[in-house]
């Protein structure tokens, strides 16, 4: 690990001072060796770790340390020019797209990374979604300059054409590839040479050569332009040919900025130490303190009205539960984003999502795995809690006089599942404490029980993913387990709308039980999961039997109907039934809602669905006649394909089921030379003979 950390100082600073910002990119774009960078010129760490030798700040864990990727994101604290940047590495792995996900859920304002080579890449497109679904202000940052093949021109046009987002450079680089040493400031027209030391912490600020002089005023006007767009005052200024100041400037870009209009962009190489200094200075100058942003809403989990709190200490407390972690040293850390009012150590709060009260033992603040204990979380921290029992991800905590619910956050199902058992009886109990603690840490994980053959099955967003967790049984918890092949997580559904009856009734002497039930099932779109409805009048069924029913139809729905996978994106609507005076009771309704829905389900034309993934390969173009051969016998729908340099990109969907094991083959298909990329896209129906052969062991034909 890289030099000790320094714990934080006189950390309660203006709230116009504060940055919540968060690191975001493709795998391999650069965003830990981007952060080591961004901690060692703030003064946090006096030596700059590296990823290959595993010795970064913020990849603490073994497993990062050993693969050289960052798994769990890592919040840490430091300070530029008197402002405090509350900053988190996030990975880039899909694998681990829950981490991103529920960072950029609590985060002000981002750091986007690109390659400087491979300019949008299939995961940059899903994470930069993803900050425009939680409205994240960015920056841009064209990493790798000095890559062979890097293209600063290119790269924009890429973000221009796949991303479409309004973009505004505010450097440009001096020199490419080899010959990238420094950048040209747009706005002060000074050329920053890093030329001085090989850290990178002293260089060299001089006007601009003759030699990018010219490129440098062009990239200037077009700037000015774009920023005087967005601003009323400086476009009057700008057409009448009025001299626009930087401060101006810097106001006006700040404001775009923080809407989401405009996205600055710069550029540099993070590995040489070149192009840190002005990102800093872009963080400051443009990505938003908590104060520049709407205050946080929610709603009364009474009566549902709408609520807002400021980033006030004086106001109400409520914050969000964003990630929870096993820790060896303290249990369980839960960290906490604090929006409004103060967060205070040995108090309790109330956890509306749970409904149930709870007390903080004691907060830290998190430096990557180092700790500072601190009394207080003021409204736009970060924090981390110890002693919360009953809090997971999502949670809303508040003050309990003064309630309110945060929307919660929304993760992807898992993809891939596979068989796990303990290696010997001493493992079983161990084994099972360990996946509880791990399911709690990170909600697309999931721990079911077979009953039909005996097994634990844990589900994830990949085979990489499960491959971490098996480790992690081993390592952090001491469990030895063995594993069966990776399966893919079918689901099923139906094609056509169909009635089901269900009935159970038991006669043994003395009381029976009886209860009865019609329902009628309809397809839902896709993602919409199970709805039930009640539309039972005139007290056919006694509405204290309908939540049986409802338990009884989405167990049922749980377990499969056809194949054995949970079935989702279906309605449910219970219409009519009969009970019986003293017979009827809430088990013999369950049953009943659990045999209407197998005998509706048989009859809606049911399918089975399968994960299809979006897939990015990259080949040398020689052999791309060959990737496409393959990947259409693999039923893959190719969308398109990319042509850098020698390189063809090939952009496809195709089933999870078809590739697994992938890696293997384009190393054979391209000599070595290959690469792919996937995450999970959507799911579609199997082909005929594929369901035919999932549903044969359970004798329901394919419809």
């Amino acid at each position: 690990m890289a030099e000790q950390i320094k714990l934080t100082k006189n950390r309660e600073v203006p709230m116009e001072k504060v940055r919540n910002i968060g690191i975001i990119a493709h795998i391999d774009g650069g965003k830990t060796t981007t952060t080591e960078r961004i901690l060692f010129y703030t003064g946090k760490i006096h030596k700059i770790g590296s990823v290959d030798e595993g010795s970064t700040t913020t990849d603490s864990m073994v497993q990062e340390k050993e693969r050289g990727i960052t798994i769990q994101s890592a919040c840490i604290t430091t300070y530029w020019k008197d402002y405090r940047l509350n900053i988190i590495d996030t990975p880039g792995h899909v694998d681990f797209t829950a981490e991103v996900e529920r960072s950029l859920r609590v985060l002000d304002g981002a750091i986007m990374i690109f390659d400087g080579n491979a300019g949008v890449q299939a995961q940059s497109e899903t994470v930069w979604r993803q900050a425009d679904k939680y409205g994240v202000p960015r920056i841009a940052f064209v990493n790798k300059m000095d890559k062979i093949g890097a293209s600063f021109k290119g790269t924009l046009q890429s973000i221009n054409e796949k991303l479409r987002a309004p973009i505004v450079p505010v450097v440009i680089p001096v020199g490419e590839e080899h010959d990238h040493v420094g950048v040209v400031d747009l706005m002060t027209l000074k050329m920053i040479v890093y030329d001085k030391d090989v850290e990178g912490m002293e260089f060299t600020t001089k006007d601009v050569t003759d030699e990018y002089k010219d490129a440098a005023l062009k990239a200037r006007a077009e700037m000015i332009e774009k920023i005087a767009g967005e601003d009323e005052v400086l476009m009057e200024k700008f057409l009448n040919d009025e001299e626009i100041s930087v401060p101006e400037l810097k106001a006006a870009l700040r404001k775009a900025t923080i809407a989401r209009k405009l996205f600055p962009v710069y550029c540099g190489a993070a590995w040489r130490n070149k192009g840190i200094h002005p990102i800093l200075d872009g963080i400051v100058d443009y990505l938003p303190s908590p104060l520049d942003l709407p205050p946080v809403e929610g709603y009364d989990p009474e009566t549902n009205d709408i609520l807002t709190r400021k980033p006030e200490k004086t106001e109400p407390l409520s914050a969000l539960l964003f990630k929870v972690q096993s820790d060896a040293h303290v249990g369980t850390l839960s960290y906490v984003r604090v929006y409004s009012g103060t967060l205070k150590a040995g108090t309790e709060v109330y956890n509306t999502t749970k409904k149930k009260s709870e007390r903080i033992g004691r907060l830290l603040l998190m430096h990557a795995d180092k700790r500072e204990g601190i009394e207080e979380g003021f409204a736009g921290e970060i924090v981390a809690c110890i002693g919360l029992k009953e809090s997971t991800t999502g949670d809303t905590l508040c003050d309990a006089n003064n309630p309110i619910s945060l929307s919660p956050i929304q993760f992807s199902e898992p993809v891939i599942s596979l068989s796990i058992e303990p290696a010997t009886s001493d493992d079983q109990e161990k084994m099972g404490a360990a996946l509880n603690r791990l399911s709690i840490e990170d909600p697309t994980f999931r721990v079911s029980y077979n009953h039909e053959t005996g097994q634990t099955i844990i589900a994830g967003m990949g085979e990489l993913y499960l491959e971490i967790i098996v480790d992690r049984l081993k390592r952090e918890f001491g469990v030895g387990v063995k594993t069966g092949a990776p399966q893919v997580a079918y689901r099923e559904a139906i094609s056509a709308p169909a009635d089901g009856e269900g009935k159970y009734i038991h006669q043994s002497g003395g009381h029976g039980q009886y209860g009865h039930c019609k329902i009628k099932i309809e397809p839902k779109n896709r993602g919409e999961g199970v709805e039930f409805v009640n539309a039972v009048k005139g007290g056919a069924i006694p509405a204290n039997f309908i939540p049986a029913i409802e338990k009884g139809v989405r167990e049922t729905l749980l377990k499969g109907i056809i194949a054995g996978y949970p079935a989702t994106d279906i309605k449910v609507t219970v219409y009519d039934g009969t009970y019986h005076e003293v017979d009827s009771s809430e088990m013999a309704f369950k049953l009943a809602g659990a045999y209407a829905i197998k005998d509706a389900f048989t009859k809606a034309k049911p399918q089975i669905l399968e994960p299809i993934m979006k897939f990015e390969v990259s080949t040398p173009s020689e052999f791309l006649g060959t990737v496409i051969g393959d990947l259409s016998s693999r039923r893959g729908q190719i969308n398109g394909t990319t042509e850098s340099g020698n390189f063809t990109t090939i952009n496809a969907f195709i089933p999870l089921e078809a590739i697994r094991g992938y890696a293997t083959v384009i190393r054979s298909l391209t000599q070595g030379r290959g690469s792919f990329y996937m995450e999970p896209s959507h799911y579609d129906p199997v082909p005929r003979d594929v369901q035919e052969a999932l549903t044969i062991k359970t004798g329901v034909a394919a419809k």
